[in-house]
């Protein structure tokens, strides 16, 4: 059922928060930010998709970005979820945040966010990522993207989520994994 068209049953609906769906790549972003986004009806927007042209072809290329690659980039993120936190509809946004430090600064505009940590074992990881097909970002950056990780703190607001299901399954523990975050209640 999309929530942008219709009534959402009680079970299903949640208070308009933001929420950032986070992880390596591979690591079902989007289509767990899709299916949210369908149950919520929440505003989605794909990180990836803020990226300017410059990060995109380092990374199909199969070049790291280094920091002050993300920093603008991260910056619109922001602007993305500031603007959702003010328009009261709250949102869906799929970045990596990998580090604390992007997680701060995705913070830095004052928005109280929830992340959802999609963690995922890196066999299945690399499985995913040799059959996915029409990305720019090569399998071969995955063990870069695992190394710059940093697992969220317990003052960071993270819901963290073990996936390694089918989609639709990784969508509903997602949506179970909210209802039990206690801002939600």
């Amino acid at each position: 059922m999309s929530g942008s068209g219709g009534v959402l049953p009680p079970e299903v609906r949640l208070p308009p928060r933001v929420v950032v769906v986070m992880g390596v790549s591979g690591s079902g972003k989007t289509t767990v930010s899709v299916g949210l986004h369908n149950l919520l009806g929440w505003p989605f927007k794909e990180g990836d998709s803020l990226h300017p042209p410059a990060n995109v072809e380092k990374m199909a290329a199969g070049i790291p970005l280094t920091d002050a690659d993300r920093w603008p980039w991260l910056d619109k993120c922001r602007a993305w979820i500031d603007a959702c936190a003010a328009s009261g509809t709250g949102g869906i946004l799929s970045c990596s945040a990998l580090k604390r430090v992007y997680r701060d600064r995705l913070r830095s505009g004052g928005t109280d966010i929830t992340f959802l940590f999609l963690r995922v074992p890196h066999d299945i990881l690399a499985h995913r990522l040799v059959r996915r097909k029409d990305h720019y970002m090569p399998a071969s950056l995955l063990d870069s993207q695992l190394e710059t990780l940093e697992m969220p703190g317990r003052d960071e607001h993270a819901v963290v989520l073990d996936v390694c299901e089918t989609p639709a399954e990784e969508i509903a523990h997602a949506l179970e994994a909210l209802k039990e975050d206690p801002v939600f209640r």
